[in-house]
């Protein structure tokens, strides 16, 4: 059903133009939207609805019928003088009529769209309802997420405003803080197309006032049927970057590595490997100095020389370092297989400190 507010303009526009009043009214005689007051025509309007005519003359209004299929939606009263009276209603209430099935078809889309991402829908019920709502079955697309913290109902204005109306491209809402894009790219090879979207939106989202958000896509399918899939993929994307990348606006599935592994496990597993690692010790034991120099040599790729120039202390302080934490974990990091196994530790920290934090 079209909104009130869209009755409302469209008709001022329509007496701007033509300098007619009309009302719309619902079957029951209710107003729905009006340029003047329309009270007087209730009883005369529940006759016409009974009636077997599309349009009628009553006492010097024109009342015309306006229906979602076969099913009676408004009464559209048309208030003037003059012989154009009448071809006049009739473009209002055909306006009215297009309106009502732009805003049918859109949330038709819209329903298809949640369900086909949802994953609710038979593989038959995809390939038929896209090919009678006219959306290409075989376009390969990639699926965005656009996360934000708060619930601001201006996110999907906002990114319909960087996209456009276009029809290559759908946007909708699953939730209260989360904005789903199903992007159209040119071939299922062109992910950087979606990279190039992302970013672009993000800039966009910026110049429109939003600051806490992030974008997350899937991998690129090429068949509509898949289109779940990267859904689920940019959910876990942006999931994860919230807890190991929480410091890019913009992620992709395919830069996860290690992460998703790591978000797929059960705590209970998570607080066994850590207790093997470290014993007794946790990480808060680590001093102030441990941990960013740890950062700071994994950066560095394991080079003790690059590590110390960038820290700014002497290689031996760094030895020293070194030595002190194989001492605490029985790990060197200087070791490549202990190295690896340092830094899924504290990535498990950091994913079960997530997890306790947000209460999962």
């Amino acid at each position: 059903m079209v909104s009130n507010q869209i009755l409302q303009t469209t008709l001022e526009g329509l007496k701007s133009i033509a300098r007619v009043e009309f009302g719309v009214l619902d079957p029951e005689g209710r107003e729905v939207a009006a340029t003047d007051s329309f009270a007087d025509c209730v009883q005369e309007a529940l006759q016409f609805a009974g009636s077997a005519a599309d349009s009628q003359e009553i006492k010097g209004h024109q009342y015309f019928k306006i229906f979602d299929e076969t099913q009676l939606e408004y009464i559209l009263v048309a208030a003037g003088s003059g012989e154009d009276i009448h071809t006049v209603g009739k473009l209002a209430a055909f306006q009215i009529q297009g309106l009502l099935v732009a805003y049918k078809e859109r949330f038709d889309k819209d329903n298809f769209i949640k369900n086909l991402l949802l994953d609710n829908l038979l593989l038959v019920d995809i390939y038929g309802r896209s090919k009678k709502l006219h959306i290409k079955s075989d376009s390969p697309r990639v699926v965005m997420v656009v996360q934000t913290g708060s619930r601001d109902g201006n996110l999907l204005d906002a990114a319909r405003g960087y996209f456009g109306t276009g029809n290559k491209d759908f946007l909708t809402s699953v939730d209260e803080n989360d904005v789903v894009v199903i992007k159209e790219i040119s071939s299922i090879d062109a992910i950087s197309e979606a990279q190039a979207a992302a970013e672009g939106l993000a800039a966009h989202l910026h110049k429109e006032g939003q600051e806490d958000f992030r974008i997350a896509y899937g991998t690129a399918v090429q068949e509509i049927k898949d289109v779940s899939r990267s859904y689920k993929e940019a959910k876990m994307a942006a999931d994860v970057g919230k807890i190991f990348f929480d410091d890019k606006e913009t992620i992709c599935y395919s830069e996860l590595g290690i992460g998703r592994l790591i978000y797929q496990l059960p705590i209970p597993l998570c607080k066994m490997f850590i207790k093997e690692i470290f014993g007794g010790n946790g990480v808060e034991d680590f001093d102030d100095e441990t941990l960013p120099t740890v950062n700071k040599f994994f950066e560095n790729s394991l080079n003790v020389s690059e590590t110390s120039r960038q820290l700014f202390i002497h290689r031996n302080t760094l030895v020293y370092r070194l030595d002190k934490l194989e001492k605490m974990t029985g790990l060197d990091l200087r070791v490549f297989e202990d190295a690896i196994t340092f830094k899924i530790a504290l990535m498990v920290v950091k994913y079960m400190n997530y997890m306790e934090k947000h209460e999962y």
